[in-house]
């Protein structure tokens, strides 16, 4: 007879991969219920200095937790049945507000988003909305009506944004995922800030039926979690095509096999990283980073972006969502009993004195970025850069405007994008390295995300906060 296995702690729940939890489900180690309440337990009693949640329904959440429990007795599944996932709050979830970091939302959604149908149609366990950047509007997750979500790494330093808290829970162990957006980095940049694993799809792979627009055309439902294969589950689970969605009907692409040889990938490096604004601090740590992977990634290829300016890049994404907001947000702008912050107005102010030339500009940027990236990947299979050109910066101080000059063009040509931990900074926080894909190479991106980690070994160990 086989030895019992040992007990399984409260924290190596909250350690634990989606994948390491859904074994443990199925072999009858642990229960939905307990691990719904192993998270409330945490949420309770970590958040209130973290401030990643900004609603949180315990009573729904065991509601599910005890349904989910009694599907694994009956023996019919879902795919993710009984793991807890957080939700960023600017996706719809049926009788609870989305706010969307601003004040005056309060009136319940009237129906789940897409996302959240697959969700609760593979049995996950949601356990509430996390904070965001006002509007999704910002790269810090410092939010006037909500506060701040900490870096859980270090109190008083952002956790990135606009999908900061969604990527603050994971890292601290209170949920095993989480689904945010990403319009021009909102997943990736505080999944570099926050230490754990990121995926911005193919634009169009996961429905945005539901989640309140930033701009269209460059919004996406982001994964994160704490290990690329997790990534992989979620986005098997999440993708389809829906018929409701524009932007999936006219942009979807079928994935690509995971079918690349090892030793004969062509891998991109941009050969200027620090003429590009990234620290040097980061670009040490990237170097050291491929100096580990040689076999595992082939031929190194310096690919040429001298004529691809990437602060432009962001300044035009941002010029999107920014025009785009003043339709979306009209009803906010206009509520004086809720005024949006000074900061947010002038945003969407900059943007109402722009004109329909500068728009059209900007928009161009789109089909120049879809431009380079198919003569991009002629020549590599992926494009390896860091995901962020900084680490986290303290709370409270002037944020850098910088943040997602890295991110944007994969957001604006429509690519996939990984990000992954690739190691610590000398002040001892996390930085990511971001995957960049041509359409449809999520899966390999994914694969080779997973190769990379196995080599690195650099993801911080979670949770950051006991």
């Amino acid at each position: 007879m086989l030895p019992a296995s040992p007990p399984l702690s409260d924290l190596d729940l909250r350690r634990a991969s989606v994948c390491q939890l859904l074994h443990w489900l199925a072999a009858g180690r642990i229960g939905p219920e307990r691990l719904a309440e192993v998270h409330l337990e945490a949420i309770e009693r970590i958040d209130p200095a973290l401030n990643a949640y900004v609603d949180l329904r315990p009573a729904l959440v065991a509601e599910q937790a005890r349904a989910a429990a009694q599907r694994r007795r009956a023996g019919v599944i879902g795919r993710l049945d009984g793991i807890p996932i957080a939700l960023k709050d600017n996706i719809d979830v049926a009788g609870v507000p989305t706010r969307a970091g601003l004040p005056g939302r309060t009136r319940p959604a009237a129906a789940d988003a897409r996302v959240v149908e697959r969700l609760r149609a593979c049995g996950a366990v949601l356990l509430g909305k996390t904070n965001m950047d006002e509007g999704a509007l910002g790269a810090a997750t410092d939010n006037p009506h909500f506060g701040a979500t900490h870096n859980p790494w270090r109190a008083g330093y952002s956790a990135g944004g606009s999908s900061g808290g969604a990527a603050a829970a994971v890292a601290a162990g209170l949920a095993a995922a989480a689904i945010g957006s990403d319009s021009l980095g909102s997943i990736r940049i505080p999944a570099s800030y926050c230490g754990v694993y990121a995926l911005k799809p193919t634009h169009g792979e996961i429905s945005t039926c539901g989640l309140v627009p930033a701009a269209r055309r460059l919004d996406s439902i982001g994964l994160i979690a704490r290990s690329a294969d997790d990534l992989t589950v979620l986005l098997q689970t999440l993708a389809g095509y829906d018929a409701d969605d524009p932007r999936s009907r006219h942009r979807r692409v079928a994935f690509a096999p995971p079918d690349w040889e090892p030793g004969r990938l062509r891998y991109g490096v941009l050969p200027d990283l620090a003429a590009r604004g990234v620290e040097a601090a980061v670009v040490d740590v990237f170097e050291r980073a491929l100096a580990k992977l040689p076999e595992d990634l082939g031929e190194r290829c310096r690919v040429d972006f001298t004529d691809w300016d990437f602060a432009r890049t962001r300044r035009a994404g941002f010029l999107l969502m920014e025009a785009e907001m003043l339709d979306t947000f009209a009803a906010d702008l206009a509520d004086a009993r809720h005024p949006v912050s000074a900061r947010f107005r002038a945003l969407l102010d900059y943007a109402a004195g722009k004109s329909a030339v500068d728009y059209v500009r900007a928009d161009r940027v789109l089909d120049a970025a879809t431009l380079k990236m198919r003569r991009l990947f002629a020549q590599v299979d992926v494009l390896m850069l860091p995901t962020t050109p900084r680490g986290a910066f303290p709370l409270g101080g002037i944020e850098p405007s910088d943040h997602a000059d890295l991110t944007a063009f994969a957001s604006l040509a429509g690519c996939p994008a990984v990000s992954l931990p690739m190691g610590t900074l000398p002040d001892g926080l996390p930085v990511g390295l971001q995957l960049v894909g041509a359409r449809g190479a999520d899966l390999r991106l994914l694969e080779l995300a997973a190769v990379c980690a196995s080599v690195l070994d650099a993801e911080p160990a979670y949770p950051a906060r006991a």
